[in-house]
């Protein structure tokens, strides 16, 4: 049962926001000052993707 809402989870809601977090966080490193918000935008994404909860 876990893996089967871990597999609902990650094609409902953890890819698009995992791909929402990727996108802001390449516009985030695009701006100088603002890299270290893309670097956490790059995590965050990745534990978006990480559905064993």
């Amino acid at each position: 049962m876990r893996i089967l809402l871990n597999v609902i989870w990650l094609v409902f809601g953890g890819f698009w926001l995992a791909l929402g977090y990727f996108a802001a966080g390449i516009i985030c490193c695009i701006l100088i000052i603002t890299i270290p918000f893309g670097i956490a935008a790059f995590r965050i994404g990745i534990y978006a993707l990480w559905a064993v909860r």
